[in-house]
Parts: structure tokens; C-alpha cells; sequence
């Protein structure tokens, strides 16, 4: 399953909002430099690729601000949460298809989480 229309929306809100903060270089995703030393096989497949570099922004984006909504202790828990999938994604190596999919797993646990909140109206 791709993103959902309320998943898109969410993201494009908070591009506009988060503005210059949120904006990224060809050589950047919003969490992880692409052009720092070091990075894993994993993480320079996600740099090379485009679709997988925009879904790290649109992940790295929903999670940055659905993290800063709640209290320690949810908050902790996503924490908990990221670091565990952060695993499972650099466990796909080079496979872009395992890629593409760890992806929209997260960005769907993610976009429930959202539903989940009270909004008004």
C-alpha cells in the first residue's frame, strides 16, 4: 500500500509550516546526511534512490512532529519505536523493494498514530 491522501496532506502541512527547517539538498534526507563519511550500505541505497530518499522525508517528517505532540512517555515509546525499525530497515541492506516496504510499514504506523489523536473539528 502507497501513502494515504490524509498521510500526503499531513506531510505537505507541515512543509509549509516547518518551512526552511524541513527543506532538504539532492545530497540530503530530512534524517540523515547523505554526504557525511561513514554511512551504512543501507543508507547510501536510500541517498542513490529518490523515491526512497522522499519517503525518508515524509517519514523522518511525520515522526519528528507526531514525536514533539506527545508527553515523555509516549514520546519515549516512538523513540523505542524508530530505533527498533531503524534496525529492521538496515537489515534490508541494498534491497530497495525491502526498502520501499519498511517504509510504508513505518509511514502507515505512523499515519494510525496521527488518526488516533483528538483533533477539533
Amino acid at each position: 500500500m502507497r501513502h494515504t491522501p490524509t498521510a500526503l496532506a499531513l506531510v505537505a502541512s507541515l512543509a509549509i509550516v516547518g518551512g526552511a527547517a524541513l527543506m532538504t539538498t539532492p545530497a540530503s534526507a530530512a534524517s540523515f546526511d547523505c554526504s557525511a563519511s561513514g554511512l551504512t550500505p543501507n543508507e547510501k541505497t536510500i541517498c542513490s534512490n529518490l523515491t526512497l530518499n522522499d519517503d525518508d522525508v515524509k517519514m523522518a517528517t511525520m515522526y519528528t512532529m507526531l514525536k514533539g505532540l506527545f508527553a515523555m512517555g509516549m514520546s519515549g515509546n516512538m523513540a523505542d519505536d524508530q530505533k527498533a525499525w531503524l534496525t529492521e530497515r538496515e537489515a534490508c541492506g541494498t534491497n530497495v523493494a525491502c526498502i520501499e516496504k519498511a517504509y510504508d510499514t513505518r509511514i502507515d504506523q505512523l499515519q494510525k498514530i496521527y488518526d488516533g489523536i483528538d483533533k477539533p473539528i
